[in-house]
């Protein structure tokens, strides 16, 4: 009798290291897709920025094809704004490495030049579309929970916004980096603070920092 029982706790002892060795096996994998995931969309920033940087000259000459300009632009920032959530939510699940943290300032990089040049083809070409960026903290900055909380609604509002006003809008999310230049003075050319963010600044000139609905947003783009 004895002699079986000690058999049955070897057998559930074994069984319970293999159950353990492959939810660490499996974390291991899910953790190394992830880096992966990330990893190739940061890539893609490279050209991205190469790619904003020579449209920003062809914009700067302010001779250019308008309905063109638009299109492309708005595939663009749809295509951005797109890749943000992926990488929200991917970040979210876990510890960025300093490599990581770097490609992630690259991308807020491109995501303020994309703005730039919606600025411009707006005031050359007389668009009707409505800028709509939305300034919050990155994890890396490590957010109060607070603060984490009121970002995590702000996207989904933004996301319910901008699946109901699509192409009426041009939705670009743009991440604090306290030693990123380039991103500080666009803040204070807004008179934005880190103590305002997460902020959503529309057309330039409407900032709302407190939650509200998407119909009572939309009241601001009468």
């Amino acid at each position: 009798m004895l002699k079986s029982q000690k058999h049955v706790f070897w057998q559930a002892f074994l069984i319970t290291i293999l159950i353990f060795g492959m939810g660490v096996l499996f974390g291991v994998i899910l953790e190394n897709w992830r880096t992966s995931k990330i990893s190739n969309l940061y890539q893609k920033s490279e050209v991205g920025l190469l790619d904003m940087r020579l449209q920003n000259e062809i914009y700067s000459r302010g001779s250019f094809n308008c309905e063109f300009a638009l299109e492309e632009n708005m595939k663009f920032t749809d295509k951005i704004y797109e890749e943000a959530k992926i990488l929200e939510k991917y970040e979210q699940a876990r510890r960025l490495t300093d490599n990581l943290i770097v490609q992630h300032k690259k991308y807020d990089l491109l995501r303020a030049m994309l703005f730039m040049n919606s600025l411009k083809i707006k005031e050359n070409c007389n668009a009707s579309y409505f800028n709509v960026v939305y300034f919050y903290l990155p994890e890396y900055e490590k957010p109060r929970l607070d603060i984490k909380a009121k970002q995590q609604s702000f996207s989904k509002l933004l996301a319910d916004f901008k699946e109901k006003k699509g192409d009426e809008i041009l939705l670009i999310p743009i991440a604090y980096n306290h030693d990123v230049s380039a991103i500080n003075v666009l803040l204070n050319q807004y008179n934005i603070t880190i103590d305002d963010l997460p902020l959503i600044l529309i057309n330039e000139e409407i900032k709302i920092s407190e939650l509200q609905t998407v119909e009572e947003i939309e009241k601001y783009l009468e």
